[in-house]
């Protein structure tokens, strides 16, 4: 069972159902577009109830955004510590590890790109801080399953397969989609696929680079 399937399994805290609801609520209206209130009566308690938990919703935003990017990274770690077999069953696991984020926390993408700037400078440095690190972590594994791919290459394509991941908010209502297995087993496709086509994408300028000597070779 994956971390994310273990989670959705366990019964909520009183926090964690807070934050779901302000995540959700925030990226449908926007942070300034919500009150306390609000994301008090959709969890069943009084607006000031919410200050028990939280010192207000900039402390919301924060936990949500730092929370995630540290669980994503922790998450990647264990992948890479526990998964046996040779490096394409990490990266799978990886990407599988990914999908489960994309699928299950829809609000949290659409909350980062629209609201990171929001946070205080400490908490958005260390939100960039643990993403360059869950970066670093895939371009490791994805260069161990295409050796030929240069380091810069490989930082670019895993950007590239996070935004193809992170697309999800865009794909209409959960229930407009083909099911959540069909639809991760899709992301799985493509997100190999945009792997596979980084490292295609470099043999031209190695075949080109090639050719040039030969011809040289030839004169």
């Amino acid at each position: 069972m994956s971390t994310h399937a273990a989670a959705r399994n366990a019964t909520p805290t009183r926090r964690d159902q807070i934050l779901k609801e302000a995540a959700r609520l925030f990226a449908e209206r926007g942070f300034h577009g919500v009150g306390v209130d609000e994301i008090g009566a959709a969890v069943g308690i009084s607006g000031p109830g919410i200050y028990r938990h939280f010192a207000g919703k900039d402390a919301m935003l924060a936990e949500l955004l730092v929370g995630i990017s540290g669980r994503l990274l922790a998450g990647g770690k264990r992948r890479v510590t526990e998964v046996s077999g040779p490096p394409e069953a990490v990266l799978d696991s990886l990407i599988e590890g990914h999908i489960d984020f994309a699928l299950d926390d829809r609000p949290l993408i659409t909350l980062h790109d629209r609201e990171l700037d929001r946070l205080r400078d400490s908490d958005r440095k260390l939100v960039r801080q643990l993403q360059r690190q869950y970066v670093e972590l895939w371009v490791e594994i994805v260069r161990k399953v295409y050796p030929g791919l240069a380091e810069a290459d490989a930082r670019a394509a895993v950007h590239a397969v996070f935004g193809l991941l992170n697309s999800t908010p865009h794909l209409g209502r959960p229930g407009a989609l083909p099911g959540r297995a069909a639809t991760a087993a899709l992301l799985h496709r493509l997100a190999r696929g945009a792997f596979a086509a980084a490292t295609d994408s470099a043999q031209p300028a190695a075949n080109s680079a090639q050719a040039a000597t030969d011809s040289g070779h030839e004169r």
